[in-house]
């Protein structure tokens, strides 16, 4: 997706640290609680420092909610997590992305249009009655919205498997009670595959949607049979950790622990200690004894961070190219001050506005998430 940010002056992109550190927080104090910053744990430390709270994107959503005072959310953070934010917050409350480049490969790899087209594609093959849309809380407000006005819901990482368990039953032998046959999962594939494969769903049960081929690249037959459809997308950061990582790690540090993301790849997943969302990821470091070695399959300014606040355990990325999260380092203290002194001088710049209709479906997809956990 195209998005243009205006260029920085250079008393932005020019000025030293201290300074804009000095101007950020001068602004953040004139603006008092009329302003709420939202850290996502993937941002550099720079910008961590200023968040008045930290989280993964639906918590910050929430807090901001939570915050009907804050009349301007800066959301530090990459585009559909803003989004997520204006969806959920008050009319009187503005979300701002400090750069509008900031945007995300993997829910970008689910356009709408695509989506719909894949929607119709299915209708000519199998029931769409009993086929249930789930979106990733990593995609569009317009990919919620199409969930929301087909009768599916979103998920996080966290309750991935509650929500397609709701979707197609639970565990018992004809895993009855759920709302139909098949899900059509995006845009992550690999979330939808390991979460169903621990659900007891087996690889035949699955096979990936690509968008760019005739019925998703899939005969009619493999159409009707499989009961997961899994979008073909994936995080450019989490499908880098490879089975080859694990094994250097443990031939290294027999002793080792390995906690990955289920974003990861399946190989990868099944090899590690412990696989997890980011607040799983954080509490299983935290949980540790002291003096482990940890090796950590996520994003490197997380990972980094861990390494800070554990200083009794060894913390390391799993990957050891490491390679930051390049749209989320978008978002930076030159890009920041210039919002927040903007904000100071009466200029609201980079607002993030979902339509009253999209919005209002990807509340309800939004809301039978929450039913369901």
């Amino acid at each position: 997706m195209l998005r243009l940010q205006t260029p920085l002056a250079e008393r932005y992109t020019a000025a030293l640290p201290d300074d804009l550190a000095g101007r950020i927080g001068a602004a953040k104090a004139a603006l008092g609680e009329r302003l709420f910053v939202l850290g996502h744990h993937y941002q550099r430390d720079e910008i961590i420092r200023w968040a008045d709270a930290r989280g993964d994107s639906y918590r910050l959503s929430v807090l901001a909610q939570q915050r009907p005072q804050a009349e301007y959310i800066v959301f530090c953070g990459v585009h559909f997590m803003a989004e997520s934010a204006d969806i959920l917050t008050a009319d009187h409350q503005t979300v701002i992305l400090p750069d509008l480049n900031a945007g995300c490969s993997m829910a970008d790899m689910a356009d709408i249009d695509e989506v719909e087209e894949a929607w119709e594609a299915l209708s000519g093959i199998v029931d769409l009655d009993r086929v249930v849309p789930i979106t990733y809380m990593n995609s569009s407000a317009a990919i919620k919205s199409f969930v929301g006005r087909h009768e599916g819901a979103v998920c996080t990482s966290t309750n991935a498997r509650a929500v397609l368990e709701w979707a197609l039953g639970g565990e018992s032998e004809t895993r009855s009670g759920g709302r139909g046959d098949q899900v059509l999962f995006f845009p992550d594939q690999h979330l939808g595959r390991n979460t169903g494969l621990a659900m007891g769903y087996g690889l035949d049960d699955m096979r990936v949607w690509d968008p760019r081929r005739d019925l998703g690249g899939l005969t009619e037959q493999e159409c009707k049979q499989s009961t997961f459809l899994l979008w073909r997308g994936h995080c450019s950061i989490h499908q880098r950790f490879r089975p080859e990582h694990v094994e250097a790690f443990r031939a290294e540090h027999p002793e080792g622990i390995v906690v990955v993301h289920p974003e990861c790849p399946h190989e990868t997943v099944v090899l590690a200690d412990q696989v997890g969302s980011t607040d799983y990821i954080i509490r299983a470091l935290a949980d540790a004894p002291a003096g482990s070695t940890i090796a950590v399959g996520t994003e490197v300014h997380l990972t980094n961070r861990l390494a800070h606040e554990h200083p009794d355990k060894t913390v390391v990325s799993l990957d050891p190219i490491v390679c930051p999260c390049s749209t989320m380092n978008r978002i930076d203290e030159p890009h920041l001050a210039w919002v927040l002194e903007e904000l100071v001088e009466g200029r609201v710049v980079n607002p993030i506005r979902v339509d009253a209709d999209t919005a209002e479906w990807a509340r309800v997809a939004l809301q039978r998430m929450l039913e369901i956990t």
